[in-house]
């Protein structure tokens, strides 16, 4: 067999050159019916081995029209390929089908895997970051497993969700964050209401189509995809060494005699003598130990990634199958992720009518998480505050801890948190779908589906017995949850494309489909342990039961949709799209509700006037209008509730039954209602791609508590009592700067901005303050304001000694902090907090560049964010109480007579008349440019390729946030510490983001 091969074997080259002559590198060749091919190199060329000389050669470049060509028994074969003018027959998917680009209405984004996937991510999130106008991503912590925070054109709701809707290859409210981000083959953003309609009571926070990687017909192919990482920590906060906290220390105590005269003279305030803690100090009183805690717990971490993809078919069948494995360690001490997936598609033509196919994933998750607790003495914040004069062990092996040094606050070492409190988080999910399509005629097509997702979720926690502030009076705490959650869906759809002519086409499509969810979950407690042996592994070790609790709900959505395309003449295109839902989380009054939208556009370039113009490639002007909805609510919010509590009777604990809600039979949707318009421009053969979009978003009927009389037991009733609106502007321009044989040169640029407002509050439109509260609010929900403001006093300063009369008009005095009276009564109390910054930015920018040389490729990224403010309320613990915790180094420019100016008060002792509350001065500006991903890559060239007998083999290195150019006195200007949809940029002791290096390895077969 071989040496009939040999002879039968026809050696083939050739240029494959662009529409200028100029030689195309990337374009990929392949013998037709078979898995043989290749790549050309940097000057177009490429080299390969046909079965025979009769073969046909498929050359492929995105951008341009795929050719067939048959050998001929030729040796040389050179092609030029033709532009395929706007990508026309790029297809994008879209809710229940796909569409030409050059045929939507809508505002839709797409992205393919080779651009997804530049950086070194472990989450779809991650990934999206900086790469579509429109769509903010927040990654508010480095910690390995957790998601960051998506957010498409603006807030819309206050009480319902603000997350966009996730679509998996069909399956509808998929955590995609949970997904393997190496399993993608592209994503679409739907942004509009022409496009989010189909989603109706779900749509209102924008779509997320995600389609995964499925076989390939008569070739067969095997990948792999590596990469190993090592990341540092990026950035540093200078706190107090040893000599400088014992300094402050001796100066906190003695000017507790300015502001506690009295207290002072009753020996109320007398430090540590250092000569009495020989384990600590050496005999003339000099610290024996300046422990980094920074340093100890923040450490350089690997990590690595490995996928392995097959896939394959014949003329008639597909299949495709991915392996995955993540093990990534965080920077901070004992944190990590591991996560392996598998993944496995089957398409088949089963008869000329009909075509079968399916998938199903398996994703398992472990994340270690050392970070918890946050406001607590938890492991970050013990970065800060743990004393530097203590050491992390003693020589007898006994942890150093705040307590070894009298009067602190006393939390834990941070390295000792790190190791006897953590919490691990166990996912196993579960997610497929399957599908029959029935081909009942030319153009008319049924499909019916399947799809289901399956999460099994288990989280153990265990705190020392001997963690003082943690668990320690509890002599340790462990616990278990558990939650199983199940959700199916069906979903019927009929299709009829019809071409009426060349230029004159339409596409219907009608369908229904159901979806329900059960969850359950149960919980239990344990405390008192006689060591620490057992940990969560055996709960009835502890001797105390603190808690034991089950939970279990179900909801359900019955839908009815349709859409219409139209597309006259190639220049005019029409669509409507709507949706019927009905969901059981809203009365019984309001159970189903209609979400319509309609979309229209101009293709200009097809115009007599402008067909065929050398400069103008694309022109396109569209416009949409249309209603979606929100339903993502707490569940049971229309309904009356009977809950328990104990009371006494009697002298004895008894359980007691009370309402808990009214309930609101007249529950419905929060309604999004949305405009659109948009302009699409390609320049010289799309060698300049622009596309601009405007917006405008109210949402009516929000979801509000409204205030209810306290003699009904209860303090509000939810009700549909409020309204808000977003308007923004969106940009994405695409160049191909330089194009020639050796050398290009392409720029993506994507610009957005948004501005939110409060219109309606309840029947009142009284203030709302949604938390977190931190020693004053931190921000208000206000009819005329943004959703998002900071709220808090204004700090001028210090007072100086020149101000000591009018200092004590406000009973303070020089060296203590000066808030502005607002309103000039004489006194600082909550009449004088106002708005005092935005959560969100002004705008934000993605710059992107690719660059080829010859083999060589070179990508970044640079992001910008700007117009933001954040709160960081950090300084409260490291600047505010200095005789109880360490502190940030800037307590060095606290106020002294010979240092005046100054916005940070006269150290004393936490007791001696400290002010501390939620102002201007916590809040920073928050706007940043980063250093997001650079790539330098080299792939080897064709001649090469072809002697391995592989397709493929490219090598690289990469960096993540490589620069940070910021004004923020903290680790990382975008962080959020406390939780909630509604909070962004507020943090207290965040988790450092690091910068991180890669080396990788792509490999076909």
């Amino acid at each position: 067999m071989t040496s009939l091969y040999a002879i039968k074997a026809f050696a083939v080259s050739g240029k494959v050159s662009d529409e200028n002559g100029d030689g195309m590198p990337g374009v990929n060749v392949l013998v037709k019916g078979s898995n043989v091919g290749t790549t050309t190199g940097g000057d177009g060329s490429y080299s390969l081995t046909a079965p025979d000389g009769n073969a046909t050669l498929v050359f492929s470049y995105i951008g341009y029209t795929t050719e067939e060509v048959a050998i001929n028994n030729r040796s040389t074969l050179d092609v030029a390929l033709v532009p395929d003018v706007q990508s026309l027959s790029e297809v994008v998917v879209v809710g229940y089908g796909t569409v030409k680009k050059s045929d939507l209405t809508g505002s839709v984004a797409s992205i393919k895997a080779d651009k997804l996937l530049e950086r070194n991510v472990t989450s779809v999130g991650q990934a999206l970051q900086g790469r579509i106008a429109g769509v903010d991503v927040a990654m508010n912590t480095a910690a390995p497993g957790k998601f960051p925070k998506v957010r498409i054109r603006g807030i819309n709701s206050i009480n319902s969700s603000v997350d966009p809707l996730y679509v998996v290859d069909g399956v509808v409210g998929v955590n995609a964050n949970a997904l393997n981000p190496n399993d993608i083959e592209s994503l679409e953003v739907l942004k509009d209401a022409s496009a989010t309609a189909i989603y109706g009571a779900r749509g209102a926070n924008g779509v997320i189509m995600i389609t995964t990687k499925r076989g390939t017909r008569n070739r067969s192919s095997i990948s792999y995809e590596g990469w190993g990482s090592y990341a540092v920590p990026a950035s540093h906060v200078d706190r107090l060494n040893a000599k400088e906290f014992m300094d402050v220390y001796n100066t906190a105590f003695a000017n507790a005699a300015k502001y506690d005269p009295q207290g002072f003279a009753d020996g109320k305030y007398v430090p540590n003598n250092p000569l009495d803690f020989p384990n600590l100090f050496d005999a003339n009183g000099n610290p024996l130990y300046d422990t980094d805690w920074e340093k100890e717990v923040y450490k350089p971490a690997w990590a690595q990634n490995h996928q392995l993809n097959l896939q394959g078919g014949a003329e008639k069948s597909t299949y495709g199958l991915s392996l995955g494995m993540t093990d990534q360690n965080g920077i901070m001490l004992n944190s990590g992720l591991k996560r392996y997936s598998a993944r496995f598609t089957m398409d088949s033509d089963v008869k000329k009518w009909l075509t079968m196919g399916g998938s199903i994933s398996i994703t398992r998750t472990k994340q270690i998480e050392v970070d918890d607790a946050n406001g607590g003495l938890n492991v970050p914040r013990m970065v800060f505050e743990a004393v530097p004069i203590l050491p992390i062990k003693f020589p007898n092996g006994t942890w150093g801890r705040n307590r070894d040094w009298p009067g602190m606050e006393g939390g834990e070492n941070p390295v000792r948190l790190a190791t006897e409190r953590q919490r691990t988080n166990n996912r196993i999910e579960t997610l497929g779908d399957i599908y029959a399509l029935f081909k009942i005629a030319p153009g008319l097509e049924f499909r019916s589906t399947f799809g289901y997702n399956l999460i099994n979720e288990k989280r153990n926690f265990y705190s020392g017995r001997d963690l003082a502030q943690m668990s320690a009076d509890q002599k340790g705490i462990a616990d278990i949850w558990s939650r199983q959650r199940s959700y199916w869906q069906t979903e019927n759809y009929l299709t009829w494309n019809k071409e009426i002519n060349e230029s004159n086409r339409f596409t219907a499509m009608v369908g229904l489909s159901w979806q329900e969810q059960n969850t359950e979950e149960y919980s239990a407690q344990t405390q008192n342990f006689i060591d620490d042996f057992f940990g969560w592994h055996n709960l009835g070790v502890g001797t105390v039961r603190s808690g034991i609790g089950s939970y279990d709900d179900r909801w359900a959505l019955n839908s009815y949709f349709a859409r219409f395309n139209y597309t006259l003449n190639d220049k005019y295109l029409f669509t409507l799209t709507g949706r019927a839902d009905g969901s059981s989380r809203f009365g019984a009054n309001n159970k189903y509700a209609f979400f319509p939208s309609a979309g229209v556009a101009w293709r200009i370039s097809e115009e007599g006037f402008l067909k065929g113009n050398t400069t103008i490639s694309n022109l396109k002007l569209r416009a949409s209008a249309g209603s979606t909805g929100n339903q993502e609510i707490s569940l049971f919010q229309s309904l009356q509730f009977l809950g328990t509590q104990e009371v006494l009777l009697g002298g004895n604990r008894q359980t007691a039954i009370s309402r808990t809600s009214f309930g609101n039979p007249d529950l419905k949707w929060e309604v999004t209602n949305q405009f659109d318009i948009g302009l699409e421009v390609g320049l010289f053969n799309n060698r300049v791609e622009l596309t601009a979009d405007a917006y405008y978003k109210r949402t009516n009927d929000l979801l509000l508590g409204a205030p209810i009389p306290w003699s009904t037991g209860l303090g509000s009733v939810t009700q549909n009592i409020g309204s808000v609106e977003n308007r923004g502007l969106e940009f994405a321009l695409n160049t191909v700067n330089v194009q020639s044989d050796n050398f290009t040169w392409n720029t993506s640029i994507n610009w957005s901005t948004f501005q939110n407002k409060i219109l309606k509050l309840g029947v009142n439109n009284d203030d709302i303050f949604p938390g977190p509260w931190f020693l004053g609010q931190t921000n208000i929900l206000r009819v005329g304001l943004p959703i998002g403001t900071f709220w808090g006093y204004k700090r001028l300063g210090t007072w100086g000694t020149a101000e000591a009369d009018e200092a004590a008009k406000y009973g303070k005095l020089p060296g203590d902090l000066k808030w502005a009276d607002l309103n000039n009564d004489g006194v600082i109390d909550g009449k004088d907090e106002t708005a005092i910054g935005r959560m969100y930015p002004k705008w934000t920018m993605n710059i992107s560049n690719t660059l080829t040389f010859k083999n060589f490729d070179f990508t970044f990224d640079i992001r910008f964010v700007q117009g933001a403010d954040i709160v960081n309320a950090t300084k409260h613990s490291v600047e505010d109480r200095q005789s109880i915790a360490n502190s940030m180094a800037t307590v060095l420019n606290a106020w002294r007579p010979d240092n005046q100016n100054t916005y940070i008060a006269q150290i004393r002792h936490y007791n001696a008349g400290y002010d501390t509350h939620m102002d201007d001065w916590w809040m920073e500006d928050g706007s940043f440019i980063r250093g997001q991903n650079f790539v330098l890559g080299y792939s080897l060239p064709a001649s090469v390729i072809d002697r391995l007998k592989l397709q493929r083999l490219r090598l690289y290195a990469s960096a993540q946030n490589l620069f940070l150019i910021s004004d923020y006195s903290g680790y990382d200007p975008e962080a959020e510490t406390f939780g909630g949809q509604l909070i962004q940029n507020i943090e207290f002791f965040q988790y450092p983001k690091p910068r991180t290096f890669n080396l990788g390895l792509n490999l076909t077969f």
